[in-house]
């Protein structure tokens, strides 16, 4: 006949055999479900993105790079162009596509897509200042211009800053940082109360006059 201790654990045993196995079990299943979501936000990316952002999201001449962009940035501007606070300008053609894109992502499909391009490698700007452009900018004093104007939300390098919800500015291309810019000072984009931050683009980008305006995007594209 078995002591009572030794009865004791035995039973402490099995106990935690049958814990380890639970949590085991709990943890391998949410593991398929985040490979699934992840699966599924690559697939669902690469049907409806890709075309235009490019198959790793790096961007090209019409659509910004997506890859390693903050989560919420991107989660907030899909969420503005479902609800028309982003692209329903008669002047934003692009914005436009991005509406009827956006309209077919569910809350869940956003966050989804969101996730997965939050998590690629982020990317150099995919083209920058040539020619006569290039030679007119001023790297120097765009240091200087970005800093006193964008340096404080968006970061020494332009790598954004999620606390003061400002996005990564560096890998974006200077075709779509300048439309944006244009965007945001004549009113295209942020121009709406409930855009908050859209609002505060759209005050600063009218401090900088154009030239200003070549020498800051030029030190943001020759960010790492």
């Amino acid at each position: 006949m078995n002591h009572p201790s030794q009865v004791a654990v035995h039973t402490r045993g099995v106990r935690l055999w049958v814990l380890a196995t639970a949590l085991s079990t709990l943890l391998c299943g949410l593991l398929a479900s985040f490979t699934s979501s992840a699966s599924e936000a690559e697939t669902l990316f690469s049907a409806r993105c890709a075309s235009c952002h490019g198959s790793e999201a790096k961007g090209t001449l019409l659509a910004p790079a997506l890859a390693g962009q903050q989560i919420d940035y991107l989660a907030r501007q899909l969420k503005h162009f479902k609800s028309g606070l982003r692209g329903n300008h008669a002047k934003d053609v692009l914005g436009a596509q991005m509406v009827a894109v956006s309209s077919a992502l569910d809350d869940a499909a956003v966050v989804a897509v969101s996730t997965y391009l939050s998590q690629l490698p982020q990317t150099r700007a995919n083209s920058a200042l040539t020619g006569s452009k290039a030679a007119a900018a001023n790297q120097r004093r765009g240091y200087t211009y970005y800093h006193s104007t964008c340096g404080g939300c968006h970061g020494g390098k332009a790598e954004g800053n999620p606390l003061l919800n400002a996005p990564r500015l560096a890998g974006l291309s200077v075709e779509y940082l300048q439309r944006q810019i244009l965007h945001f000072a004549t009113g295209i984009r942020g121009t709406d109360k409930q855009d908050r931050y859209g609002r505060q683009m759209a005050m600063m980008s009218k401090s900088l006059d154009k030239e200003t305006l070549a020498d800051v995007i030029a030190f943001i594209a020759a960010q790492p």
